[in-house]
């Protein structure tokens, strides 16, 4: 059983609320929009890390990250990206792929909303965890946890933080 943490849109952000959570963990998940890499070298200094760049990233970032990031954990299939849409609204760049190489869990960031959405045409499960920085119209910083153990996705939780300042 691995227990994951998923965020995205840090942007350069990183505090105690997050990493108290970090510290439960026994992986991150980073969905783009790291801002400045010290968030992703603090997270890898505490847990193992996968990461994907977003859109503000810099080359620093996209040296480092992939755009996309597909791996598989507990005999689930995920793919992660930044910009990736979500069901029937997939981001023209993905469509093709994610109907011939369907994983079992699609990640994305960009868009600041927290969305756990079940795509029946697909047959997988789309998360966007919100944004956990500061920056962005959001009102409520967010993050999701959850278990993986042999092929099942177990206790979703949301993570809500602070209200933004």
């Amino acid at each position: 059983m691995k227990k994951i943490l998923l965020l995205s849109d840090t942007h350069s952000f990183i505090d105690d609320q997050i990493l108290k959570f970090v510290k439960q963990a026994d992986e991150v998940w980073h969905a783009g929009d790291i801002g400045d890499l010290l968030v992703t070298d603090t997270l890898k200094n505490l847990k193992p890390l996968r990461a994907v760049f977003g859109n503000i990233d810099d080359k620093d970032a996209r040296l480092e990250f992939p755009l996309d990031n597909k791996f598989s954990v507990e005999d689930i299939s995920v793919w992660m990206t930044h910009i990736g849409g979500y069901p029937n609204k997939y981001n023209q760049r993905i469509r093709e792929e994610i109907a011939t190489n369907t994983p079992k869990i699609f990640i994305s960031g960009h868009s600041h909303i927290l969305k756990v959405q079940y795509d029946k045409k697909l047959d997988l499960l789309h998360l966007n965890p919100g944004a956990a920085g500061k920056h962005g119209f959001h009102k409520i910083r967010t993050m999701l946890r959850f278990q993986l153990e042999k092929g099942e996705i177990k206790n979703m939780e949301i993570i809500e933080l602070e209200k933004r300042s």
